[in-house]
This record gives C-alpha cells, sequence and structure tokens, in this order.
C-alpha cells in the first residue's frame, strides 16, 4: 500500500500486518505411524518448515561422515519412536508395579547368591578333598596295621609261652641272645629318656592342616626323621644296648625316614613330642647326648626354639621289635 504525499517528498512504503504462506510452507503435523502409542497420540502441529530453496540455502553443506554424525547426534539427539512414546504413556495398576519390582528382587538376590557361590568354588582348594580322602585311607590302614602288630605279638607270646614248656628253643642261651641283640624280646633295665617336641608354633598350625605339619617345612624348623636317627645313633655309639621311639622297639631293619609329611618307625606313623627310650649306662647315655657333647645340635634347636630334655630312669621297659621274614639271609653253620 503506498500513501499518497505532496511531489515534493518520495513515496512511503508501508509493510503489511502479514505475508501470504506459500503452500510448500504451510504448518502440517508429523507422527510416527510406526509407533506403538500412534493410536493415543493427540494432534501436535510441528513447526512451520521453510521452502526447500530457503533450507537449502541456509543450511551448511556437509559432505562428511563424521560431520553428519555430529549435526544428527547435536540437532536430533532423541530417537522418533522414543519421542512418541514419551507423548503417550500407559497407565500402569500398583499390582504389576509391585510384580514388576518383585521379579527385579529375585533375579537380583539369584544373580547374588550364584556369584557367591561362583567365587567360593574359586577359592575352594580342589585338592584338599582327595587330600582327605587319602589320608583317611592311610589312617585306616595303619589302624589295620596296628591290630595286625598287636595279633602278631600276641602270638609270639603264646609261641614262647609253649616253647618254655616243651624246653626247646628258650633253653638256647645263644638264641637268647640273638633275641636280645637282634629286639625280638622284649628287655627292661636303666637307661635314659629323651624328649622332643615341635616349636609351639608348628605345633598349632599343624591342627589345621589336612596333615601332620602340612605347609609348615621350610617355613619353621621342626623335628625331622634326621634329627631321630642322629639321636638313635649317637645312642649306640654310645653302649644303647636297646632303643624305642614313641614305644617302637629299633631293630637290625626298623627304619626311621620321612612319608609325606609324616615320620615313619618301620610302617609306624609316630607324631610329636617324640619320646626316645633307651636301655644303657644312663650317666654314659646321658652325657652323649646332653648340650656339652652336641652344642651345635643344641644352638640349632634353641634357635628354633626347641628343648630337648633328658631324663634318667633306675628302670625302663622295651617291648619287642615287630618280626620280620629273612628271604636272603640264612644261618651259617
Amino acid at each position: 500500500m503506498t500513501v499518497p504525499r505532496s511531489p515534493a517528498e518520495p513515496p512511503v512504503h508501508v509493510q503489511p500486518r502479514s505475508y501470504p504462506v506459500s503452500s510448500r510452507a504451510a504448518v502440517h503435523k508429523r507422527r510416527a505411524v510406526f509407533s506403538r502409542a500412534v493410536a493415543g497420540l493427540e494432534t501436535i502441529p510441528a513447526a512451520a518448515q521453510r521452502p526447500e530453496s530457503d533450507r537449502r540455502a541456509r543450511r551448511r553443506k556437509i559432505d562428511d561422515d563424521s560431520l553428519r554424525l555430529i549435526d544428527d547426534l547435536t540437532n536430533r539427539p532423541l530417537d522418533p519412536m522414543f519421542s512418541d512414546a514419551q507423548l503417550a504413556r500407559r497407565p500402569q495398576s500398583r499390582l504389576t508395579v509391585w510384580v514388576s519390582h518383585a521379579i527385579v528382587f529375585l533375579i537380583c538376590v539369584g544373580v547374588g547368591f550364584g556369584g557367591s557361590l561362583f567365587v567360593r568354588q574359586l577359592h575352594t582348594d580342589p585338592r584338599k578333598e582327595i587330600r582327605d580322602t587319602l589320608i583317611g585311607q592311610l589312617n585306616q590302614l595303619n589302624r589295620r596295621v596296628d591290630t595286625l602288630s598287636a595279633d602278631n605279638k600276641t602270638l609270639r607270646v603264646q609261641v614262647d609261652a609253649q616253647s618254655k614248656k616243651l624246653g626247646s628253643a628258650n633253653d638256647n642261651p645263644t638264641q637268647r641272645e640273638d633275641d636280645l641283640v637282634n629286639g625280638l624280646s622284649a628287655v627292661q633295665g636303666e637307661g635314659i629318656t629323651l624328649t622332643l617336641a615341635d616349636p609351639i608354633a608348628a605345633q598349632s598350625d599343624s591342627t589345621s592342616g589336612a596333615g601332620p605339619r602340612e605347609g609348615q617345612i621350610g617355613r619353621i624348623r621342626v623335628i625331622t626323621d634326621a634329627d631321630l636317627q642322629q639321636f638313635v645313633s649317637l645312642l649306640w655309639n654310645s653302649g644303647a644296648e636297646a632303643v624305642a621311639i614313641n614305644g617302637h622297639r629299633i631293630g637290625p631293619q626298623t627304619s626311621i625316614r620321612t612319608a609325606g609329611q609324616s615320620i615313619l618307625i618301620g610302617i609306624d606313623q609316630i607324631a610329636s613330642p617324640y619320646k626316645i627310650e633307651a636301655i644303657g649306662n644312663r650317666d654314659a647315655l646321658a652325657y652323649a647326648l646332653g648340650a656339652k657333647a652336641q652344642p651345635a645340635l643344641y644352638d640349632s634347636f634353641k634357635k628354633a626354639g626347641i628343648y630337648p630334655q633328658i631324663g634318667k630312669s633306675d628302670a625302663i621297659m622295651v617291648q619287642a621289635a615287630d618280626s620280620v621274614d629273612l628271604t636272603y639271609a640264612k644261618r651259617s653253620d
């Protein structure tokens, strides 16, 4: 619209209150018809779009895929289906809410319980069950051996009693001397008793393991088979006539050895404290095993917390050793 003015003044153009909108820029509605909640959507007019030519002119030309991705993340962060789902929410009852919470709680409890079992299985030593089974079998066999040894001693006593009645073997002084030397006869007389015990730390830790002193060798100094062999050798060298360890007579074929973590006298297992009984001149035996005669050995024991105790006795009873059958050795005529 043009307002008329005087010829000297230029015409003034007055801007109209609005411009007509073209058909391409008309306001229209957009909805994602593939959304599950499309039936419950209300009519929401979208903003008017600019003409394609204007939009192309104002939009930056993008040829790089990375720049397109950044543009999509910046200008269109939400997925259309998520936006439509936020427009229409389905009402949920209190029962549905509580059931869903209970299901989630049970799933969490199950996952936690399964995880704890898995972690416990990882921290469990699979060898412990096998070790316990083997120890049980060993103890059972040891009890059977003890029973058979007791029966053997009982039969030997009966044989000796019958031999005395018949007046055969026991009347032979050479046979009696051989039985005394070989440990096949019970003897008594004066002697000494040497008591050795593992350190207190080794004794307390050995009760928690599956076997005797399990895992202690190399960390704590304990009594070994070599220590017992050394003391027995000193006793024989000092004139001992009979030696027994924890009640087991040391004979000519009796071994002192280590099997696993246990010390065996022959086939009998012994444990701390170790009690060595020897029949002989008690003064000479006590001096031979004393600290004055063995200073280096007693210093080693003292550093480890082992303190041998020696006691003299007027009468010591030592049982007979287990008899063995000789296969290759025969009496020489």
